[in-house]
């Protein structure tokens, strides 16, 4: 327990420094590396008294992930400014106030429905880079605009990217990833409406109060819309992973149900007078849309297309030193690529030259020090307590003391997983089969354990810092890190104690 408790040291003193202390990623993570640095070397004995390759290891290790998540940041804050400058901001409001005046509506289209779209289309922390810029430009403050896109698009994570996360676990236990999808589908309708309720007791601290006249005059409450954003994105989601596999239940629930409720919020709008139509700006929707419509229709097309995919995927960079240490990137499938590509042809469609792309991307990369400094710090300590054996130590110490009640925390590995290594896919690549072979060690249901790994680490993603720094990022709130996380830790321990139960409650009524 002793060894246990060493090893849990750092990440316990990074979120008392956040949180209590109000230090910024930064700060927290250079403290908490340097205590993983101590107990790593004096009582580990890591690196066997030749401690400088795997210290330069880890940092090369902990450079490469800092520079793919800058790749993906840069591009979408460069994306933002262009749409300042353009007009593009002020006609997607004017498009929404005509859609409704509702803020609620508003900010459930874009928090939730476009959120989860991002996310099962690219994952990898594009959601957030994106929606949390658009809800500041709603009129959400910036604190709480990170809060809502980390909430939205977490209910979606485990099949992000076209489902990643659930090929990752399928590859490593060779379970059929459509056993692991339909269950991980249920777990997530689950605690969705969880979700949905932080989400929008968040909104809700955002506005001023309303008489309560006004908010019975209303056609349908605030929480019944939630209700109903929730309902059609989970409904399709299940249904999708049940008949189709792990590929598109994100993406395709975040489609049809955007679709379904941007069309009963029109509906509502028409017939309940939610109020006069905003004045359209002077440049057309079709333009002010066109960066996000070229986004999707890459993302699509790099994934959906084989021969295309195919021949993208075989354009790699990867790296490797002392058989230890090692790094690996698909350019040209790179979020951040397909990002810089929707920025150049938004500009070409909206003001018809590249020059506007050049001013975007230097006032976004001003931004990004502080950032870089930031990621860098959380990624060395992750990557440091991965090589080091500090994880191992924590997971052997959980299995060893928890024993059949082990389902009641199996999510919360998950969480650990993503929140130490700010990925969901890599929280299965590392813990996934942990998990199953616990499951076959108590006798229990190893499909059902792996769908609650990658829930637990979908729902880690809420408070992982490379999320909360990167949305911090984008919105002007670099280095004020901790006051997002105090934010988004109780929501995140809410929903990991639901999917604990939930899932214990199943295996131990699962033959």
């Amino acid at each position: 327990m002793a060894d246990a408790a060493l090893a849990a040291a750092p990440i316990l003193a990074v979120l008392a420094l956040m949180l209590a202390a109000g230090w910024s990623a930064a700060q927290a993570g250079a403290a908490g590396l340097a205590i993983a640095l101590t107990i790593a070397l004096v009582r580990l004995g890591f690196g066997a008294g030749q401690p400088l390759q795997p210290l330069l290891g880890v940092a090369a290790e902990a450079g490469f992930i800092t520079a793919t998540i800058l790749w993906i940041l840069w591009p979408a804050l460069a994306l933002h400014h262009l749409q300042q400058h353009t007009g593009g901001l002020a006609s997607l409001r004017a498009a929404l106030a005509r859609l409704s005046t509702r803020p609620i509506l508003q900010v459930l289209l874009i928090g939730w429905c476009m959120a989860l779209f991002l996310e099962g289309a690219a994952g990898f922390g594009t959601p957030v880079a994106l929606v949390a810029p658009l809800l500041v430009g709603l009129g959400v403050p910036p604190p709480q605009a990170v809060v809502l896109a980390l909430l939205g698009h977490a209910a979606g994570v485990g099949f992000g990217a076209l489902g990643t996360p659930v090929a990752a676990q399928s590859a490593l236990t060779g379970l059929s990833g459509d056993a692991i999808a339909w269950r991980t589908a249920l777990l997530n309708a689950a605690i969705a409406g969880l979700l949905m309720l932080f989400f929008v007791r968040t909104f809700r601290a955002t506005q001023p109060a309303a008489p309560a006249a006004a908010v019975d005059a209303q056609p349908m409450p605030a929480g019944r819309w939630a209700a109903f954003a929730v309902l059609a994105f989970v409904l399709p989601a299940v249904a999708i992973a049940g008949g189709l596999g792990a590929e598109l239940p994100t993406l395709g629930g975040a489609l049809l149900g955007g679709l379904i409720f941007a069309w009963a919020a029109r509906r509502a709008s028409r017939t309940a007078a939610d109020g006069e139509a905003a004045t359209p700006s002077a440049l057309p929707l079709w333009r002010a849309l066109s960066p996000y419509l070229v986004l999707v229709l890459l993302v699509l097309a790099t994934r959906v297309v084989p021969t295309l995919s195919d021949a993208l995927r075989e354009v790699v960079l990867q790296w490797r030193l002392w058989d230890h240490f090692d790094g690996r990137m698909q350019p040209l499938l790179h979020p951040g690529t397909l990002l810089l590509a929707a920025l150049s042809s938004g500009a070409l469609l909206q003001t018809r030259s590249l020059r506007a792309v050049g001013p975007a991307l230097s006032a976004s990369a001003r931004r990004l020090l502080p950032v870089a400094l930031a990621l860098f710090a959380m990624l060395c300590l992750s990557r440091l307590m991965l090589h080091a054996g500090m994880i191992a130590t924590l997971q052997t110490a959980a299995v060893d003391g928890i024993g059949r009640a082990w389902p009641l925390l199996a999510p919360a590995v998950g969480a650990l997983g993503s929140f130490v290594t700010g990925s969901a896919t890599a929280s299965n690549v590392l813990f996934t089969s942990l998990q199953v072979q616990t499951a076959q060690a108590l006798g229990l249901s190893t499909a059902w354990m792996a769908a609650g790994q990658g829930v637990g680490a979908a729902i880690g993603n809420i408070v992982c810092p490379h999320n909360v720094v990167a949305g911090a990022a984008t919105v002007g709130l670099a280095g004020r890190e901790g006051e997002i996380l105090r934010q988004t830790l109780l929501p995140c321990l809410a929903v990991l104690v639901l999917a604990g139960v939930l899932l214990a409650v199943i295996l131990h009524q699962t033959p």
